[in-house]
């Protein structure tokens, strides 16, 4: 049984969230308090529909325990008892898992960095293709993507590139993404017909808002330098690309992107933002508990997480043990979703066992 009075704090603190946002609120307090109450009310509309069944039951059974009570009406309740317990059982399930203690970042857009690693030009044509399958996955969630940086190989693959994925909740599903990608199915340049495995690194960051971060410019150090295409060849005679280095964390991000000097600087800090973002999130997260033992996987980019199987035409999730045989639906994007909503139930069902233990 989840405790009334948790709920009614919950109820109370979303409707002084909406009095605050009413009365006028402004700036950074009024981006705070919007982020607040859009978590908020999926929580306060579960609670809803949690207690009127619980009422709805309650006097279901007191209909079936009154002795005067009419024997049809109560043959009826007796009914429509067992259809509430289910409905119920299900509604308090699915308010347990939104009162699970969240990510700080589970609501904030993303950045996905994506990296070719052993492998060659394979590795690099299979980074490309996993760019691909996430552009479609995020726009078959409603959420723009925008292509913040890319290398390009000779062959046309990609070296490394940074894909900024606006949309509410985006760190929350993509985050499960991070760590080695590992293909196996025969090159293009393979004349021998021979499989080799590659791979590639994905690296999820939760974007992060100025009220999230704070940056002195004291501590930055801006360089800049003339952007440079494939093979090192000058794409401008201007000195547009810009170079950032957080003197403290000693972190540097570089952008070359675009033909202005001024929007390769903010989208650098962009990045830079969502790398200290990332810092702090994963100091507090490691001194919170040194990561959650049922956690599915650490997001250690070194951690090999799945392998696509041209041949066999399967991808496997190692981390769940999930086997599907449709990989061009999944390196598309189409079916992406499939293996990133496992990933995310499995999270939630190794959270609420490890509530429930504790309880």
């Amino acid at each position: 049984m989840i405790p009334p009075a948790k709920l009614a704090r919950l109820v109370d603190r979303f409707h002084a969230v909406e009095a605050e946002l009413a009365s006028g609120a402004g700036g950074a307090v009024y981006v705070k308090l919007s982020k607040e109450r859009a978590e908020l009310a999926p929580v306060v509309s579960a609670i809803e529909a949690y207690r009127g069944t619980a009422k709805e039951l309650e006097e279901t059974e007191a209909l079936i325990a009154d002795p005067k009570g009419d024997p049809e009406m109560r043959g009826l309740a007796e009914e429509e008892r067992a259809q509430l317990k289910q409905r119920f059982a299900k509604l308090e399930r699915d308010l347990q898992v939104r009162l699970l203690p969240k990510d700080a970042a589970d609501s904030s857009s993303a950045i996905v960095e994506i990296r070719a690693g052993t492998g060659g030009d394979e590795a690099a044509l299979f980074a490309a293709d996993l760019l691909g399958m996430y552009q479609r996955y995020a726009q078959l969630q409603g959420w723009k993507t925008e292509l913040m940086d890319m290398s390009e190989s000779d062959l046309g693959g990609v070296k490394e590139a940074v894909l900024e994925v606006a949309g509410q909740g985006a760190f929350a599903k993509l985050k499960f993404e991070s760590g080695v990608h590992r293909v196996q199915r025969v090159p293009v340049t393979e004349a021998g017909g021979r499989i080799h495995t590659s791979a590639a690194t994905v690296a999820v960051l939760p974007e992060a808002e100025d009220v999230d971060i704070q940056i002195d410019d004291k501590d930055l150090r801006i360089d800049v330098f003339r952007a440079s295409g494939a093979g090192g060849q000058h794409v401008n005679k201007t000195e547009s690309a810009v170079r950032i280095t957080h003197l403290p964390t000693g972190i540097a991000v570089a952008q070359q992107t675009e033909k202005s000097q001024h929007k390769n600087k903010a989208q650098a800090m962009k990045l830079l933002k969502a790398k200290l973002f990332e810092m702090e999130r994963e100091r507090r997260q490691s001194a919170r508990a040194a990561e959650r033992k049922g956690q599915v996987g650490s997001g250690d980019r070194s951690e090999r997480i799945r392998t696509y199987n041209f041949p066999q035409g399967r991808v496997t999730d190692h981390r769940i043990n999930l086997t599907l045989y449709k990989l061009d639906r999944i390196i598309s994007g189409d079916d992406l979703g499939e293996i990133i909503d496992a990933l995310v139930a499995e999270d939630q069902a190794g959270r609420l066992a490890e509530l429930e233990q504790e309880g």
